[in-house]
């Protein structure tokens, strides 16, 4: 299999999973400037939307969104559980919250990393992105990871989307105005995920500051 990605980008959410289960991946990284990959291959070819991730799998197929790409991923190696099975409660449980951080917090980031193209939008987007964190904030309260006591590919997709605004190994590449001091619970899951050997070799391997 081979896992397309950009450094710092939300494709980092299935490099940390792949490296949690511990899967034979080959990670091939794309220029985010002129889409071509590490071997010259233009990327359009791959995906002809031009955007991370994707992951090509042996035979030639390739799937193109990143919750779809985890979940796959999961499937592969299910007794790591990190997706619980298909057809459960639990299961469709974990799609509802990779449903919300795709359009709640990936997409209500978009105006922040652009802010110089958002304009006088900002002055919207902040404080709705900043609700959602408090949601999800007040959703730790009682719980270790987003869906409980088990680390699931729902926090490697909030780990790679909250590094735009809280992590100094990604300003380089992103700096969206949008801190989470305030947010202890939220502050402990991160601090907790950024531990784990999968999340740092993932930060790693893309070539970022571990900081």
């Amino acid at each position: 299999m081979k896992l397309y990605y950009m450094p710092a980008a939300c494709s980092l959410s299935p490099h940390i999973v792949a490296n949690e289960l511990g899967l034979e991946v080959a990670f091939i990284k794309v220029d985010q400037n002129d889409h071509t990959t590490e071997q010259a291959q233009n990327f359009y070819g791959i995906n002809p939307h031009g955007y991370i991730p994707a992951l090509e799998l042996d035979d030639g197929s390739v799937l193109r969104e990143g919750p779809v790409i985890v979940q796959y991923l999961a499937d592969l190696r299910p007794t790591q559980g990190l997706a619980p099975p298909n057809g459960t409660f639990e299961r469709y449980k974990l799609q509802e919250m990779l449903s919300f951080l795709s359009t709640e917090i990936h997409k209500g980031f978009i105006p922040l990393l652009y802010a110089h193209l958002a304009g006088n939008y900002i002055d919207v987007a902040r404080p709705k992105l900043e609700k959602r964190f408090a949601w999800i904030n007040e959703h730790l309260a009682d719980k270790r990871f987003l869906m409980g006591d088990q680390f699931s590919v729902a926090d490697a997709y909030l780990f790679a989307l909250i590094g735009w605004g809280q992590a100094p190994w990604l300003k380089s590449y992103y700096n969206a105005p949008i801190q989470f001091g305030d947010l202890q619970n939220l502050r402990v899951w991160y601090e907790g995920v950024k531990g784990r050997p999968a999340v740092r070799q993932s930060i790693l391997q893309e070539g970022l500051e571990l900081n």
